[in-house]
């Protein structure tokens, strides 16, 4: 099995700096455009089938890269973005880059410590439930042999990721996956292992 795991394209609150979550934000034109080139880039490679985060950025990304190809598409929540509770909408980052949000300072520099919000998840809830998801989809018999393309978000890809990763201090390895990043991952007879990390096809 091949799994091209794909972090949603741009949008407004990805530009304004606003925490963004369970919210359903669609795609700025800039992130059209380049879940559209990452498309291009990606014309050749023979997807299956698609399971994709429920929400309207993941799912209007999911269809730019497949173009015109007549797979299933599947929504599946597990794979949805980390909900914020009530911190969503608000800003994290001022015009400098500065984060001026405590909450969301140990959210990006200490994830495992981020306490849930009111109404919202904390990062053991999305490792569960991405957890299930990748158990679930890398035991199927049916997948086995299957380029399964994967549309999901910043934080929710990293929790998904930590079913490969043998470093699991780090959850954010670095950084959050660029937009439209993909991380390619081969599973064959139980293992699973990256062959291509954060790999972004083009820029804006």
């Amino acid at each position: 099995m091949l799994l091209y795991v794909l972090r949603h394209g741009v949008t407004q609150w990805n530009k304004l700096k606003k925490v963004q979550g369970a919210m359903d934000i669609p795609l700025a034109p800039e992130g059209i455009e380049l879940a559209e080139k990452t498309g291009e880039a990606l014309k050749d490679v023979h997807f299956d089938i698609c399971f994709t985060s429920p929400l309207t950025r993941a799912k209007q990304t999911a269809r730019c890269v497949l173009g015109g190809r007549d797979i299933p598409v599947i929504e599946d929540k597990r794979i949805q973005e980390i909900d914020f509770g009530v911190l969503e909408g608000t800003q994290f980052k001022d015009a400098q880059g500065k984060i001026v949000s405590h909450e969301m300072e140990i959210f990006f520099t200490d994830p495992l410590k981020f306490k849930r919000p009111e109404n919202g998840e904390d990062i053991s809830d999305i490792l569960k439930r991405t957890g299930d998801f990748w158990r679930e989809k890398t035991t199927d018999p049916e997948l086995t042999d299957k380029t399964v393309l994967v549309s999901s978000h910043g934080c929710a890809v990293r929790a998904l990721l930590q079913n490969i990763y043998q470093d699991h201090e780090h959850f954010w390895h670095g950084c959050v996956p660029p937009n439209c990043s993909i991380n390619l991952v081969e599973v064959k007879d139980g293992k699973a292992w990256l062959l291509e990390e954060d790999k972004v096809y083009s820029e804006i």
